[in-house]
């Protein structure tokens, strides 16, 4: 029934979507179903009130300015929200602690009191320590790199003690236990590696961005995680 409705949603989306009517046969395609399944979803949004116009065989189209009701939680998923929230204010920089702690506002305003008092009980609870200003202005900018595909110059201490000088392309920034590390492609050895947030020296950007390769990206960097090499 999740996913059904999961659906239903995607659908009204990939219609609000267009500006002209797209067939069933373009909508089953975005949505991974057949096309019989599209004609039974559009005919129960229809039946529910959605403002679809068309008809099979010749489009749909969202009527000009519908939008969606609110978004209505689970409990779970609220307890879900707000731990996260904490995770990332605990754990990352400031502007994206600052981010979590406004959706967490948005997302308590929509509540009504009896869920409200749920997630002012919800048992999990990660403090906020005192943390490095240093470590986590390099959260910042590293996060800032990977967004904006900045290619950075940087000095690294490895493990076995050199130190090396590197361009990468920030990819993404990976936790693990106690350690957080930036999964990079490095010019300097023309593969991905991985470099510890402690021991990364110095960083500069260099004034290039990189492409948005498919084989030189994070979902290729996961893909080969397993095997990658250390730096």
């Amino acid at each position: 029934m999740s996913r059904r409705a999961d659906r239903l949603f995607r659908l009204v989306q990939e219609l609000r979507g267009r500006r002209l009517a797209v067939t069933a046969a373009q909508l089953a395609t975005a949505l991974e179903v057949s096309e019989r399944t599209i004609y039974r979803d559009i005919a129960d949004l229809m039946a529910s009130g959605v403002p679809i116009d068309g008809a099979a065989g010749v489009g749909y189209r969202l009527s000009p300015g519908y939008d969606l009701p609110p978004v209505r939680f689970t409990r779970a998923e609220v307890q879900a929200l707000l731990v996260g929230g904490q995770m990332v204010r605990a754990f990352t920089d400031p502007g994206l602690g600052g981010a979590a702690a406004s959706a967490e506002a948005k997302i308590r305003a929509i509540l009504d009191d009896d869920a409200r008092a749920l997630a002012e009980r919800q048992p999990y609870c990660v403090p906020q320590l005192a943390r490095n200003d240093a470590d986590r202005a390099r959260h910042q900018r590293l996060r800032e790199a990977c967004e904006a595909r900045r290619k950075l110059a940087c000095r690294y201490h490895a493990l076995d003690g050199t130190e090396t000088r590197r361009v990468i392309w920030p990819l993404g920034l990976i936790g693990w236990t106690g350690v957080w590390t930036l999964a990079a492609w490095c010019e300097l050895r023309d593969d991905f590696r991985t470099f510890r947030f402690d021991r990364l020296l110095s960083l500069e950007p260099t004034g290039e961005t990189f492409p948005d390769t498919p084989s030189r990206n994070l979902a290729a960097f996961l893909a080969n995680l397993p095997v990658h090499k250390r730096s």
